[in-house]
């Protein structure tokens, strides 16, 4: 894997552990699309650091579970007319 591939892979990891970041929000902070970093942090990260990727797994799986919630704050500011 080339060098600055496994460095943006790296850096995309962290970002996301440390903010507790979704995908669209590293994807967004990071100039690249929401399926590259997916791609980064399920399939690459796990050849260059199985522990970090493990991590990244965990959280991944808190944000699915909380992404309907997310959804309905959304929708709510939505209606209301709130800007977020």
């Amino acid at each position: 894997m080339r060098r600055n591939i496994e460095e943006r892979v790296r850096e995309t990891a962290e970002y996301i552990l440390e903010n507790h970041s979704t995908v669209r929000a590293a994807a967004k902070r990071f100039g690249i699309s929401k399926s590259t970093v997916h791609k980064d942090v399920t399939e690459r990260l796990s050849e260059i650091d199985p522990m970090l990727c493990a991590k990244i797994r965990a959280l991944l799986e808190q944000n699915k579970a909380e992404r309907h919630i997310r959804g309905g704050m959304a929708t709510r500011r939505k209606y209301k007319g709130d800007e977020a």
